[in-house]
């Protein structure tokens, strides 16, 4: 991937739309498995105690809806590297060449933090077990639709964190690690709404300043 970045006059072909694609898809999975760890198991637990014969094929179910609509999420993020790619807008380390669209990015990430959406999504996660309650389906075909909505929800807490990614760079494995953590902390820790907001708050001050870096250039 980094190899493909350096090519950087290069148009894509189908192995590049491929290999992004891959890419995006392993990262998006490895970073959310962890947020969705939580309501798999207890999930299960659920359906254990509920003595369901559907209760194997149902837990898979349910994990393969959410990781389904991070697959879905995946194939956006590969169009916009494409497009943003053929408009030579990204550098060798996948990300924004300009400090305008770099602080546009962080703004609107932080921005998104604060809205009324994100904290609705963010409490859908934050509560596994009135997610369960509220969107219990059963058999394996109702595990799928559950963990479809819950990858929905995860989805509306977490896509504008992800387009962080293309201002700090794709493939920075130091800013993955600090926005998997970061979403850890506000769907799991104890100030999970708190953290949030000054996570947005924080955005928005860095993206302010990226953007101001390219008239002091």
């Amino acid at each position: 991937m980094m190899e493909m970045g350096m090519r950087m006059d290069a148009p894509w072909g189908a192995a590049d739309v491929f290999f992004t694609f891959t890419m995006w898809a392993v990262m998006m999975v490895g970073m959310m498995s962890a947020s969705a760890a939580p309501v798999l198991f207890l999930f299960a637990a659920t359906r254990a105690r509920r003595a369901d014969h559907g209760v194997r094929a149902a837990v898979p179910m349910f994990g393969f809806g959410y990781i389904t609509v991070w697959v879905a999420f995946s194939l956006c993020a590969t169009l916009a590297q494409w497009a943003l790619h053929r408009a030579a807008l990204l550098s060798s380390t996948m990300a924004a060449m300009s400090p305008r669209l770099a602080g546009v990015l962080l703004i609107g990430a932080g921005a998104y933090q604060l809205t009324p959406f994100k904290r609705a999504c963010l409490t859908h996660c934050q509560t596994p077990l009135g997610f369960l309650m509220t969107h219990w389906r059963d058999g394996a075909g109702g595990a799928f639709q559950m963990g479809l909505r819950h990858g929905i929800y995860c989805l509306g807490c977490c896509w504008a964190l992800m387009g962080v990614l293309f201002a700090v760079g794709v493939m920075n494995l130091a800013w993955v690690g600090v926005l998997t953590l970061f979403i850890l902390l506000e769907k799991f820790g104890e100030h999970g709404a708190r953290v949030s907001r000054i996570g947005g708050v924080l955005l928005v001050g860095l993206g302010i300043l990226t953007f101001a870096r390219a008239f002091a250039t």
